[in-house]
């Protein structure tokens, strides 16, 4: 899209040419004048038609939009009664902050009032004819996008409204822009600039002056049949609508609040990333316009071009996420009837493959990557690796699991009858609360927070381009109540989805990886320490029987084994709420569900956990 701004020239006179006091007061006269916006008296230091130049040198002004401009006196010559001065011009163009110069000149000629600028438009700027106009032409690139593994754009295709004007249409540019500027939201300064826009634009071409979601233009579509000459055109960009939008984040447009904030100069095609991806790598994605500097005649077409600034193409970010993926996991949260999510991981080297999620009324939105929550007997994961660490416990150890222990702990949900000696796979596999809380007594703060920190959680630090949360994990005290608490993930333990989707992806692969959302430019962090064989093949073990004949049996999937745990604690800041927890993996797609309800119940997590990995594609 191109937009257009007409040059401003700023006048600072400098220097004085030995050519002729009279000659040289008079170049200096006309120069101030200019400079100082006295165009009536620089207008009477001319030749012309002192009204006709004074209309032209305030349209130049007014048209163009520059700053701080400056004019040194170059050398004068004269001969009999012809003198001819040299300048150098300098000044900004408008909000934009580049900066031309260009050298003038104009002829003089002495008369019985003294020496006059002989009067031709190309006074102002060499070049220019007497029905030419100024113009400062900014072509905005296309914004570039956002990829997928599989080098598909994550951006939609998508509807997008079109605001604008057919120049000779119009009849009184400035109040257009105006009324424009005022429904948008857009500064008065930006309204100057839009006018100027549409007077130096091609007469019959479209401008676009503003681009509009369909569901923003419906906002506002009252309130556009006011501005004069207006008129919009639908077409298709990819702006508005993500594959991920918990990942690529959101767009603006040219009346985006940030832009009008930060003041920023109005441009058509002006895209802006307000979240996400789409905001972390705004300068990449957006680019550099191209501007010129033209010479237009009359019917608005380019007679010369003065100037050019090349801009820069935007360039593509390629992410992580996998299309069939991301897919699979919003196929599965369709049918959620609360709020839920899906992150899922590469197991083996962290790559974010999904992030997916609903928000239904009532209930808060699941934050993947950033949020801080209890993972409940989710984080089992964690304790058991302690345990098997420490070797005080196997599979085959038989070890109560109470309906309540003497610490008042209590499983939530209530467990079934285990029997008199259940194993610890048979607890394991039913997220026993009150049987972690016992193996307790057995471990140390020391060995809980290793193992945690060997999964990730207060271990090697990592950050990704969007906000995240590592996890956290204070170390437990001498009452053993504290460590018990932590053992079954609420205590002090809190985590993101991510961080546990990366704990299920290193018992898979062996090795804890820090998660990886773009690959080019690569953001990689630090890689953890191995597991021990034999530890990570246990954990494999118990969290396929918590699957195959434990708490989450709803999530087993024909043809592939499913791996993984459940969890379950109350959500902070919202009474009677739970956040429910699956922490999985199948085949190489290591994932967290997180559901929040209103009753305790593992079900919720592992309907999706299963729709999730029935849905994955082969060999994922």
């Amino acid at each position: 899209m191109l937009c257009v701004a007409v040059v401003v020239v700023v006048v600072a006179v400098t220097g004085i040419s030995p050519a002729g006091s009279s000659v040289t007061a008079s170049v200096k006269s006309f120069l101030l004048d200019w400079e100082q916006k006295n165009y009536t008296a620089a207008a009477a230091m001319t030749t012309g038609n002192p009204v006709s130049v004074t209309k032209r040198l305030r349209s130049v002004y007014r048209q163009l939009g520059a700053q701080d401009l400056l004019l040194d006196m170059g050398q004068i010559s004269v001969r009999g009664n012809q003198a001819m001065a040299q300048f150098h011009a300098s000044f900004d163009l408008g909000r934009g902050g580049l900066s031309w110069h260009y050298t003038g000149s104009f002829k003089l000629r002495r008369t019985t009032a003294g020496w006059q600028v002989v009067w031709s438009p190309s006074v102002v700027v060499p070049g220019l004819g007497r029905r030419d106009r100024l113009a400062v032409l900014t072509t905005m690139p296309r914004r570039a996008v956002l990829l997928d593994a599989q080098e598909h754009s994550l951006i939609r295709k998508s509807a997008v409204v079109e605001v604008g004007v057919i120049p000779d249409r119009v009849t009184n540019p400035l109040r257009t822009a105006q009324r424009l500027a005022k429904v948008t939201g857009l500064a008065p300064s930006d309204a100057d600039e839009m006018s100027g826009q549409i007077e130096a634009w091609s007469p019959k071409r479209f401008l676009e002056l503003v681009q509009l979601s369909p569901g923003g233009y419906n906002k506002l579509r009252r309130a556009l049949r006011n501005v004069p000459d207006l008129r919009h055109r639908w077409t298709t960009e990819r702006l508005f609508e993500s594959a991920a939008p918990v990942i690529t984040g959101q767009v603006a447009t040219e009346t985006a609040r940030v832009l009008i904030d930060d003041g920023e100069p109005y441009r058509p095609g002006t895209t802006v990333g307000l979240t996400g991806l789409q905001q972390a790598y705004q300068a990449k994605l957006a680019g550099k316009p191209t501007t010129e500097v033209v010479v237009q005649n009359a019917e608005g077409k380019q007679v010369k071009v003065l100037h050019r600034w090349p801009g820069v193409r935007g360039s593509d970010v390629h992410t992580t996420i996998s299309g069939p993926v991301q897919q699979a996991a919003q196929s599965a949260l369709s049918a959620a009837g609360t709020s839920a999510g899906i992150v899922a991981i590469r197991a083996g080297g962290g790559q974010i493959l999904a992030a997916a999620r609903q928000t239904k009324h009532g209930m808060p939105t699941v934050s993947l990557l950033a949020g801080k929550y209890q993972p409940g007997q989710s984080f089992t994961i964690v304790s058991t690796e302690a345990l098997l660490a420490a070797r005080v416990v196997n599979a085959k150890s038989q070890v109560r699991c109470y309906p309540r222990n003497f610490q008042e702990f209590t499983n939530v949900p209530a467990e079934p009858d285990l029997g008199s000696r259940p194993t610890f796979r048979d607890v394991f596999a039913h997220a026993c609360s009150t049987a972690f809380v016992g193996l307790s007594l057995v471990l140390t703060s020391r060995q809980l927070t290793s193992a945690a920190q060997r999964l990730g959680i207060g271990g090697p630090a990592w950050k990704l381009p969007l906000p995240s949360f590592p996890g956290r994990m204070s170390s437990p005290g001498s009452d053993s109540g504290e460590l018990a608490a932590d053992t079954i993930g609420t205590g002090s333990v809190l985590v993101s989805p991510v961080d546990m989707a990366l704990v299920a992806g290193a018992v898979e692969s062996g090795t804890w990886h820090s998660p990886l959302l773009v690959s080019a430019p690569a953001t990689q962090g630090p890689t953890g320490r191995k597991l021990s064989f034999s530890v990570a093949k246990q954990l494999r073990d118990l969290m396929r029987s918590t699957v195959s004949s434990g708490a989450a049996r709803a999530a087993d999937v024909p043809g592939g084994e499913v791996f993984g745990q459940v969890g379950i604690a109350r959500l902070p800041g919202h009474h009677g709420r739970w956040a429910i927890w699956f922490v999985g993996f199948r085949g190489k797609v290591a994932f967290t569900v997180v559901v929040f309800a209103r009753s305790a119940s593992f079900a919720p997590a592992v309907r999706i956990a299963s729709q999730f990995a029935a849905n994955l594609p082969s060999g994922s």
